[in-house]
């Protein structure tokens, strides 16, 4: 029941990511529910509130394309899900996972502009029949697919496998992501009072 509700968010998120209607793509929904159809649900708040921290720089403006949220948002809490199983402590994991969302972006905005460029085809073909048609939700859909796709092919990985990977990543390169998010995440993070950075 929990992959299905996770391939739920992530289709409606994807959909969402296109139609900025209620904004189940922004990474505190998308992660929080992912979190807590997993009960995980802390660590998605954690993961969602640190990527949004970091969207919100994010715009699109004109025809430039921002860096896509709504797939790095969706994969990255899958892999801290994942990752949270391993023998690794939590903070490290939700900090690799943060650190994992950026290239992952840049990966999403790939995919949805083929999507877009799918799209061209599908307006041409509403023009030819001069109505708005199904063709119409095919586009839409498309988005949805987009992050549906790569979210079953990474939670068809085993966990063990992507656990035994993680888990060989030495731990200075996990607190070199702490030391990295230090600012705007030590308080999340870190317990520690020398982490204190002003």
């Amino acid at each position: 029941m929990q992959i299905v509700l996770v391939l739920l968010v992530a289709f409606v998120a994807g959909i969402e990511g296109i139609l900025d209607e209620f904004e189940f793509h922004q990474p505190i929904v998308a992660c929080t529910l992912i979190g807590l159809v997993t009960n995980h649900l802390a660590e998605g708040l954690l993961l969602g509130g640190s990527l949004q921290l970091i969207a919100l720089g994010w715009a699109n403006i004109g025809a430039a394309v921002a860096p896509d949220v709504c797939l790095a948002s969706v994969i990255s809490s899958i892999l801290m899900i994942h990752g949270l199983e391993s023998a690794i402590e939590a903070r490290f994991v939700i900090a690799f996972s943060i650190a994992l969302a950026i290239p992952l972006s840049l990966v999403g905005l790939s995919l949805t502009k083929v999507c877009r460029n799918l799209a061209i085809q599908l307006v041409h073909k509403m023009d030819e029949t001069k109505k708005v048609s199904y063709y119409q939700w095919i586009g839409i859909c498309m988005q949805g697919i987009r992050v549906l796709i790569p979210t079953i092919v990474l939670l068809l990985i085993p966990s063990s496998m992507i656990c035994s990977i993680l888990e060989m990543i030495p731990i200075s390169i996990y607190k070199g992501t702490i030391d990295w998010f230090g600012c705007s995440l030590c308080g999340w993070l870190c317990d520690c009072s020398e982490c204190i950075r002003i």
